[in-house]
C-alpha cells in the first residue's frame, strides 16, 4: 500500500463537499423547529423527577452486561411488561436504540428462503437490516400496496415458497406521510405475511393515548411493531412488540440483543413514565396537533406548501446548496431548522424538516413563517 493513509478519506469528504453533501455537527441554538422532542418530555420536569427518584433508590446508572448475563434489571422487565400492556401487544423487549431494533428484527426474523419486501423510503436502519439478513429482499414504491402485492405475486411464480415479510413505516420522518396500514394489513392476512410497522414517529403524537398507527393490529399473530423511545417519549432506546413467541426468539437468536450491554435501567424508568404520561397528560397530544395544523394553514396560505397533516413538515426546495443557504439563514435568524440533502433524501428533493414540537408556541409559528417567506424571497 502507498501513498498517505488518510488520502482516500479525505477525498471523500472533499468529494461531498463539492456536491453540497459535506455534514457537519452544530450545536443546539434557537426555537426547536428540528428535534423530535414532539411532547416536550425530554425536559419534563416529571420525567426528571422519575429518574432523581431511581437514583436516589439505588437504580445504577449503568446495566454492566447483556440481558442475558447480569444485566437483566428489574427495572427492564418492569417496563416491558407496561409496554406490551400499553401497546396490547403479547411481549415487548427493550433495545438501546430505534436503529439497532429495526437492524436486529431485520437480520433476525425473516429467514433464508423468506421474502422481504420494504417501502422504498422506509429509514436507513431497514435497509441496513435488509441488506444484512438472510431473506431476499426487494424494494416496493412508496406506500403503494399494489407494488407490495406484485411484488409478492412474482416472486411466488419464480418459485418462492418461504415466509412473506413486509416493512413499512406508519409515518415517515422525512415526508411526514402515513401509511395505509389498513391495507398492508389485509394484504398481509391475504399473503399470510408478516408485517412490521416503524412506529417511530407515530409513538406518543398519534392513535389512542398516544398508541400509535397501529395500536388497531397490535396482538395479532402477524403484526410486529416498533416503538421508538427516543423521541415523542422524550428518553432513548426502542420497544418492539410482538408475540411472545418471535419475542422469545429474539432473545435466543437475535445477535444484536444478546451480544449488546442492556439499555441503562435509568432510561427504563424513564421510558415507563413517558408512557404513564401520555395516558395522564392527553393535552399534550390536543396541544400539539393545534400546532400542526396552524403550521401547516399558514405554510399553506404564505408558501403555497401542501401540509404534511402531521409534525413533520417537509418544504422541498431541490438544489443542495440552496437548501443549505436557506436553512444556514433561518438558523441566524433564531429558528432551528436544518436542510436535508441526498442519500438521507432521493437526487434533486433537498428539502427543509420543519418539525413541530410543544417547544414552540402560535407566535413562534407565525414568525418562523415570516421568516422563511423573507428567507426565500431573497436566497
Amino acid at each position: 500500500m502507498s501513498g498517505a493513509p488518510l488520502a482516500r478519506y479525505d477525498a471523500t469528504l472533499q468529494g461531498l463537499a463539492r456536491k453540497d453533501r459535506l455534514r457537519t455537527l452544530s450545536p443546539r441554538a434557537g426555537l426547536d423547529f428540528s428535534s423530535n422532542d414532539y411532547l416536550g418530555l425530554a425536559s419534563s420536569k416529571r420525567l426528571g423527577e422519575a429518574v432523581a427518584a431511581a437514583i436516589a433508590r439505588g437504580t445504577p446508572v449503568g446495566a454492566t452486561g447483556s440481558r442475558l448475563l447480569r444485566g437483566n434489571a428489574p427495572e427492564h422487565e418492569e417496563l416491558e411488561a407496561d409496554a406490551a400492556t400499553f401497546f396490547g401487544a403479547d411481549r415487548a423487549l427493550f433495545f438501546g436504540s430505534g436503529y439497532l431494533a429495526n437492524f436486529a428484527l431485520l437480520t433476525a426474523l425473516p429467514q433464508k428462503g423468506d421474502l422481504l419486501v420494504l417501502d422504498e423510503l422506509a429509514h436507513a436502519s431497514m435497509h441496513e437490516g435488509a441488506q444484512a439478513g438472510r431473506a431476499q429482499f426487494v424494494l416496493a414504491a412508496h406506500n403503494d400496496a399494489n407494488a407490495v402485492e406484485d411484488a409478492i405475486t412474482r416472486w411466488r411464480a419464480e418459485g418462492g415458497v418461504g415466509r412473506v415479510w413486509i416493512a413499512v413505516e406508519s409515518l415517515y420522518s422525512m415526508d411526514g406521510d402515513c401509511a395505509p396500514l389498513e391495507s398492508f394489513v389485509a394484504l398481509a392476512d391475504r399473503h399470510e405475511a408478516f408485517l412490521v410497522v416503524d412506529e417511530a414517529h407515530a409513538t406518543g403524537v398519534w392513535g389512542p393515548d398516544g398508541r400509535g398507527f397501529a395500536a388497531a393490529f397490535e396482538g395479532r399473530d402477524n403484526i410486529v411493531a416498533l416503538h421508538t423511545c427516543g423521541k415523542a417519549l422524550g428518553a432513548s432506546g426502542a420497544l418492539v412488540t410482538a408475540p411472545r413467541t418471535l419475542c422469545d426468539y429474539l432473545v435466543n437468536r437475535c445477535r444484536p440483543f444478546i451480544y449488546a450491554t442492556a439499555p441503562s435501567p435509568l432510561m427504563a424508568v424513564a421510558v415507563r413514565e413517558a408512557l404513564a404520561m401520555l395516558s395522564d397528560e392527553p393535552v399534550r397530544r390536543i396541544q400539539l396537533q393545534e400546532r400542526v395544523a396552524s403550521a401547516g394553514r399558514q405554510l399553506a396560505d404564505r408558501c403555497g406548501v401542501k401540509p404534511s397533516g402531521s409534525q413533520i413538515q417537509p418544504f422541498v426546495i431541490g438544489d443542495n446548496r440552496r437548501t443549505m443557504a436557506v436553512a444556514a439563514a433561518l438558523q441566524a435568524r433564531g429558528f432551528d431548522i436544518r436542510g436535508i440533502r441526498p442519500p438521507t433524501v432521493p437526487e434533486g428533493t433537498s428539502r427543509l424538516r420543519i418539525s413541530l414540537t410543544l417547544s414552540v408556541d402560535e407566535a413562534d409559528i407565525s414568525a418562523m413563517v415570516e421568516a422563511l417567506v423573507e428567507v426565500l424571497a431573497s436566497a
